[in-house]
């Protein structure tokens, strides 16, 4: 690139994203000139998604600001939590999140999932369709403009990448009120409307069931149930039910 020269450090949230050698500081980046602050912060390896504000020279523009030579460029990382606004807040998670999905609808987190690899032009349609949040881990697929929004899954763990969403977007938590299988609402049922999946040990010892209004799975206090109590009562004291 031949264009202006110009300076650029990251949040320390954002590092990382880019190489080592533009961790500690301001470093100096050539532009070609035509480029916009957006295209060139996504080339260094940052998904606007992650992206708070950009600051240039003390002034905060917009991802289409033309850099100049000698700019003094902040990447400042997402306002925590971080607010969605025009839709219901939801989401809708890639095929490498499975347990997060059902975490997430454990506790009545509105969450869509794609079980199989439909591919990114796929998800980012039915992002932007159903104006759902997309998590992924995939810094291509969240630089895809027909996103409704996203944001990067920064932990491989389970447990870890939950508290980062909740953190993040302070969704509402509604627990044991969706269908972990299908994200659908859970209804009230009667054993005997449930009898039909129940084996003979179950139908001895429970009383209390529910019942997806989607796909019909039974739900009941099971031999799981203490397992599940446990990440839905962290959830709540943490982060609280509304």
């Amino acid at each position: 690139m031949n264009g202006p020269e110009i300076h650029v450090e990251f949040a320390p949230g954002l590092r990382v994203f880019v190489p080592h050698g533009r961790r500690s500081g301001p470093t100096p980046v050539a532009t070609d000139g035509s480029s916009t602050l957006g295209h060139v912060v996504e080339s260094l390896g940052v998904p606007l998604t992650e992206v708070g504000a950009l600051v240039v020279n003390g002034r905060t523009v917009a991802t289409s600001h033309l850099p100049a030579a000698a700019d003094s460029v902040e990447v400042r990382a997402v306002e925590r939590p971080q607010p969605v606004p025009g839709a219901p807040l939801r989401f809708l998670l890639d095929v490498h999140l499975g347990t997060l999905a059902r975490r997430m609808r454990l506790l009545g987190v509105d969450t869509a999932y794609e079980s199989l690899d439909v591919g990114d032009p796929a998800l980012a349609a039915r992002s932007a369709a159903e104006q759902r949040v997309m998590l992924s881990r995939d810094r291509g697929l969240l630089r895809r403009r027909e996103l409704w929004a996203g944001a990067f899954v920064y932990s491989t763990r389970p447990d870890e990448q939950l508290r980062d969403v909740l953190g993040r977007f302070a969704p509402a938590l509604r627990p044991w009120s969706r269908c972990t299988a299908c994200n659908g609402l859970l209804e009230a049922a009667s054993k005997d409307e449930v009898a039909e999946q129940l084996e003979g040990g179950t139908r001895r010892s429970y009383d209390v069931f529910a019942r997806c209004a989607e796909c019909g799975r039974a739900y009941w206090r099971g031999a799981h149930h203490q397992q599940l109590d446990a990440i839905v009562g962290r959830a709540v004291a943490e982060f609280g039910a509304k």
